[in-house]
């Protein structure tokens, strides 16, 4: 009997653990977060696998106006495996103002998680009765230098319009990069019906100072006629009417770095987070075995050149450091930038014992609280056990006398010393090969004739703008990696160059002079000496005729596609 009420027990819980297995997870997001109180906007739920039932919308409707619903589904078929994807499209608006939960939407018995959602009073009026006008706005208005600061634009319209383009904002030493997709969605004002078009930009400023964003400018072509449009002739196009709007300029007032702020290096953000992770989770290897450590730092609201080196260089006496190339990566969310740095270090100890790793502090301020915060990594033990009887002859003794040969893997930034007999074979055969790797690009190199490039090869041309662009934000935040590769695709693109040597040699004497001043930097390894601002202002003041390719007559960038 004792054993039956176990087996019970048991079925049940395998019971309960297939029911949390076979449970559909469904996701919940919306077009964009805060809305206005008249705006309509859309929330999606999405499952990867056939929920457990149909939805119910109902608890939207205590705080949402539902407008619409759709329901959508896709499958795919990757490496012999099929997937499938249900939607559910609700299109609302907002009964009240302030801080609202969607709530949790039951499907069957599975259920979609809770979503917060700000819902603000309408803050734009039109123009007496404009058909068209923009409304632009800038949080925060006084930020810190380096700081971010969101400016939103919102095109409203009552017009069909069928051809629009739109400036970008201009502030000066600033950087300004757009977030996420545009979104459209119905509002009124004032008893008025709009269809409004969203975009949000990210500006950081570079310098303490009043500046003053520029207007932005729109030409918008639209129907002249919205109820009974006339056409000319069947293959004419209807009477349409073009304007050119303006919004408002925006004066920030960009703050230097506090003087309470007693941090190393300035960062600013609106929140931060530091980790890391192990190869092992013991922290234990052998004696000449690699222990891998992962550093990864988070920040939203900052750039990615922002974000500081989080190796310690301390040298630690019995274990080599051997640091890869760091990941870097930013994300454009229409709330924000988030960008993300992740180290990876290998630490090899040469004999068995302890040793200690230091604690690591990022000290940053935070843009929310308007206080300075630190993130903590506590320091760290490591063991290292005595390796294999082959291991610990082939490491160097600590007292050799014997000649050692320091070998360099363009991996690595740190020298290894090899004494075994066979591994210096190994090593000088890749250094010849490697030698003779260079030898063959440089006779490429002399015997290519100057000038053009044979027009037998087509040559990928890079938008200028965009270059241009890219560079500036590398020299400005001084990222050697990534000016060398905006370097590269515009040298590509102008002369068929492919190294930043070869590059240079097309270039005026000033600019030639930085890329090849660039480029021994980068041999050299010690990048994080670098600064950009010389490179940039010597790329500025080549000549005209070059800075003038691929750009667009007017300068302003489509807002719809037709």
């Amino acid at each position: 009997m004792h054993r039956h009420s176990y087996s019970w027990l048991l079925y049940g819980l395998l019971m309960l653990l297939s029911a949390a297995i076979q449970a559909a997870e469904i996701q919940v997001a919306v077009d964009r977060n805060p809305v206005g109180i008249n705006e309509s906007f859309q929330i999606t739920f999405t499952a990867s696998e056939e929920p457990d039932g149909n939805p119910e919308f109902a608890p939207l409707q205590e705080n949402f106006e539902i407008l619409s619903q759709q329901r959508s589904t896709s499958s795919s078929w990757v490496n012999g495996k099929s997937s499938r994807t249900e939607q559910w499209i609700v299109r609302a608006m907002a009964k009240q103002a302030g801080e609202l939960f969607i709530p949790p939407i039951a499907f069957g018995a599975d259920s979609s998680k809770p979503l917060k959602l700000v819902v603000n009073e309408n803050t734009a009026a039109p123009q007496g009765n404009d058909d068209i006008f923009l409304d632009v706005t800038a949080t925060p208005e006084q930020p810190y230098v380096q700081s971010q600061v969101l400016y939103t634009l919102k095109l409203f319209r009552k017009v069909q319009i069928t051809q629009a383009s739109l400036s970008e904002p201009e502030i000066k030493d600033a950087l300004v990069e757009k977030l996420g997709e545009d979104s459209t969605y119905a509002t009124q004002v004032k008893g008025v019906d709009y269809w409004v078009t969203e975009r949000k930009y990210a500006i950081f400023p570079q310098q303490s100072g009043v500046f003053t964003i520029a207007p932005l400018i729109l030409n918008a072509e639209y129907l002249s006629n919205q109820r009974q449009p006339r056409f000319n002739g069947f293959f004419n196009r209807p009477d349409t009417e073009t304007r050119r709007v303006a919004s408002k300029a925006i004066t920030l007032n960009v703050q230097a770095v506090p003087a309470s702020f007693k941090g190393p290096n300035w960062l600013s953000a609106e929140s931060l987070t530091l980790s890391e992770a192990w190869s092992d989770a013991g922290l234990q290897t052998k004696v000449g075995e690699p222990l891998t450590r992962t550093l990864t730092l988070s920040a939203k609201g900052t750039t990615v050149g922002q974000l500081p080196e989080l190796l310690d260089k301390t040298a630690i006496d019995g274990i080599k450091t051997y640091p890869d190339q760091p990941l870097l990566k930013e994300d454009k969310e229409s709330d924000g930038l988030t960008a993300l740095r992740e180290e990876k270090i290998a630490f090899i100890p040469s004999k068995p014992g302890e040793y200690t790793l230091p604690a690591l502090d990022i000290v940053w301020f935070n843009t929310k609280t308007q206080k300075t915060e630190t993130a903590h990594l506590p320091s760290v033990k490591l063991t290292a056990l005595a390796g294999s009887t082959d291991a610990q002859n082939s490491a160097p003794p600590a007292t050799s006398s014997t000649p050692q040969e320091p070998v360099t893997n363009p991996m690595i930034t740190s020298p290894i010393t090899v004494t075994n007999s066979s591994d210096t074979r190994f090593w000088q055969a890749v250094s010849a090969t490697l030698a003779l790797g260079w030898l063959l690009t440089i006779v490429v190199f002399y015997r290519r004739p100057s000038g053009k490039v044979s027009t037998n090869k087509p040559v990928e041309r890079v938008p200028e703008t965009a270059m241009e662009k890219t560079l500036k934000r590398a020299c400005w935040e001084n990222n050697p990696q990534a000016a060398k590769q905006a370097l590269l695709q515009w040298g590509k693109a102008e002369f068929g160059a492919e190294s930043l040597g070869a590059i240079a040699a097309h270039c005026p004497e000033a600019l030639r002079e930085e890329i090849l001043a660039l480029n021994r930097l980068l041999y050299s390894g010690r990048n994080q000496d670098w600064q950009g601002r010389n490179l940039w202002q010597a790329f500025s003041a080549k000549p005209a005729a070059v800075n003038s390719k691929g750009k667009n007559d007017d300068g302003l960038e489509p807002l719809f596609k037709i």
